[in-house]
């Protein structure tokens, strides 16, 4: 509850650690709030949320935070201009934005160089934050919040803001992430159902913050259920793993 208002809820659901869920719905139906507490971001007003078999309000959420892996767009105004993708991604070992007097071994950036390999900017290790292109920023900030090998990885709208050529590079990588077994449990908020990654498990379908559908991704994502959830006719269809949705 936010100034009096509902903004999410009565909703009860559990992720499992070989899941690979997708959160979708309209604007202002709970996407980000839902993602905000997996992070520890924000409290519930009511209820409980127990996050890696921890309750928050019992624990200590910076510690808690370091098993977590989380990527926002909110997050692009709080790294220095001149930060080097190589610090930033070796830096969220620590829990941390910007690398002042902390030190890392071989192993931390042998492994931050094998994340940015995996997402395709080995390369750009050396350059500065503040002179890539949105897509490389994403895929930076993605390598960034798997750089403590987390238990749960939770992206809000990775691929908003990226042209065709970035949305589908960046995607068969996350298709990638979304079939490896050894990959952590995943939440990822989407408002485009062609950029849910192929290999997702599961869904959460919203709307004004309470849950139209729940479960198997294809039990969820139906033109009925989408309908129900954006207040329009959905014809729904899916391609090669990929769905696809457009008014009738």
């Amino acid at each position: 509850m936010r100034d009096g208002t509902n903004i999410l809820g009565p909703i009860s659901f559990s992720i499992q650690p070989s899941e690979r869920w997708v959160i979708v719905g309209p604007n202002g139906a709970g996407k980000t709030t839902t993602l905000n507490l997996m992070a520890t971001h924000v409290h519930p007003s009511h209820g409980e949320v127990f996050v890696l078999d921890e309750k928050l309000g019992n624990v200590d959420v910076f510690e808690l935070r370091t098993r977590i892996g989380f990527t926002t767009n909110n997050l692009l105004t709080s790294i220095p201009d001149d930060e080097k993708i190589l610090d930033l991604v070796m830096s969220s070992a620590y829990a941390i934005i910007g690398r002042w007097t902390e030190s890392y071994d071989l192993w931390d950036e042998s492994r931050a160089m094998g994340l940015l390999t995996t997402l395709g900017i080995r390369e750009l290790k050396d350059r500065t934050f503040s002179t890539l292109s949105e897509g490389e920023k994403k895929r930076a900030l993605i390598a960034r919040a798997m750089m403590s090998n987390p238990e749960l990885l939770l992206l809000d709208e990775p691929a908003a803001g990226l042209d065709l050529a970035g949305r589908e590079d960046l995607l068969k990588r996350l298709d990638l992430l979304a079939t490896d077994p050894s990959a952590p449990a995943t939440v990822i908020v989407t408002h485009h159902l062609e950029e849910i990654p192929h290999g997702t498990t599961h869904a959460l379908l919203l709307r004004d913050g309470l849950p139209v559908s729940m479960g198997p991704i294809d039990s969820v994502l139906t033109e009925s259920n989408l309908t129900l959830a954006y207040g329009v006719a959905i014809s729904l269809h899916k391609s090669e793993g990929r769905y696809f949705a457009r008014a009738k």
